[in-house]
């Protein structure tokens, strides 16, 4: 995914001078396609990312449009106020692609982790927070980025993921996005969630309940009247995401489901990290095990959730 975003950037490039990429301490060799064309426009920054976005900004304030690639703690933590008073505050249209959304960076422990970087950008005025599911979501996402006004916070997964996403759902920023089809439970998911709620939608129907899918890759702003749409149709509601559950998806939505008194006819459950650091070495795929981010899980809830409702309604 992270090379696909970067390939991308050099695309639109070559398309607009106005695009510049702008890296912190990246490996020999990111976006070299970009550098090698357009060394004027290609700035590999040290470990100095508060001067990063500051950067960034004047250059937006220029009239272009840069691109800022690092890891996502580092975009989200480490300057927070710089991308709140720098980039929000002034509503410029820099772009941030954060790599290692989630538990990625698994085997570095727990201040490499990005499980809280949505709720942080959620909470900022003007921000953008997109997380594409996999590559062809983000080359569906990335030429619509250059147009959009104000600053955007893409969220990258681990690379080499599995495609789950189709050309088939048209993609825009700020919709929700109707994968399947399901009477009984929807399932909400955003980034690399979709793959294990697609799978858990295919086990569970052939259960005998029935499951939709609802894919939302723009998690602020948040498309809520899709959301409450296909919310309002069915018994349970359940959100998964690779993320703590508190400020992210999950938070988001539930907060427009009790604005919306829903809360009180839909079984409403959330799956994510607890309040915790996650305090486990290893990789994505068994930290994503401890803490039940799975298809089993999912599975599992989203059962539970469909039978406690219809003993309530009965």
């Amino acid at each position: 995914m992270r090379a696909t975003a970067l390939e991308c950037v050099g695309e639109l490039a070559e398309k607009d001078d106005r695009v510049f990429f702008i890296g912190s301490d990246l490996g020999q060799g990111s976006a070299q396609a970009f550098r090698d064309a357009h060394p004027d426009r290609f700035f590999m920054e040290g470990i100095a990312e508060a001067n990063l976005i500051g950067m960034a900004a004047g250059f937006a304030f220029e009239g272009k449009i840069p691109y800022v690639n690092t890891i996502a703690t580092f975009l989200t933590r480490r300057c927070l106020e710089q991308v709140a008073v720098d980039l929000c505050l002034h509503n410029l249209s820099v772009r941030l692609i954060a790599n290692g959304g989630g538990m990625v960076y698994a085997p570095l422990g727990p201040t490499h982790l990005a499980v809280e970087d949505i709720a942080l950008m959620r909470a900022l005025p003007n921000m953008t927070i997109i997380a594409p599911a996999d590559a062809d979501e983000m080359r569906r996402l990335m030429p619509l980025t250059v147009e959009y006004d104000g600053p955007i916070y893409i969220r990258l997964a681990k690379g080499y993921d599995p495609i789950v996403t189709s050309d088939a759902v048209p993609f825009a920023i700020g919709k929700a996005l109707p994968v399947r089809d399901g009477e009984d439970a929807l399932v909400l998911t955003t980034g690399v969630t979709l793959g294990p709620a697609l799978e858990a939608a295919e086990r569970l129907d052939s259960g005998g309940v029935s499951t939709g899918v609802l894919h939302v890759p723009t998690v602020k702003p948040l498309d809520e009247q899709t959301i409450l749409e296909a919310a309002s149709s069915v018994r349970a509601v359940v959100t998964i995401e690779e993320h703590t559950i508190y400020g992210g998806l999950g938070s988001a939505v539930a907060e427009i489901m009790a604005e919306s008194r829903l809360t009180g006819s839909v079984r409403f459950q959330r799956i994510g990290l607890p309040d915790v650091f996650p305090d486990q070495y290893g990789s994505q795929a068994s930290l994503m095990e401890r803490y039940k981010i799975t298809t089993d899980h999912l599975v599992s809830v989203v059962k539970d959730s469909v039978e406690v409702q219809s003993i309530t309604v009965a």
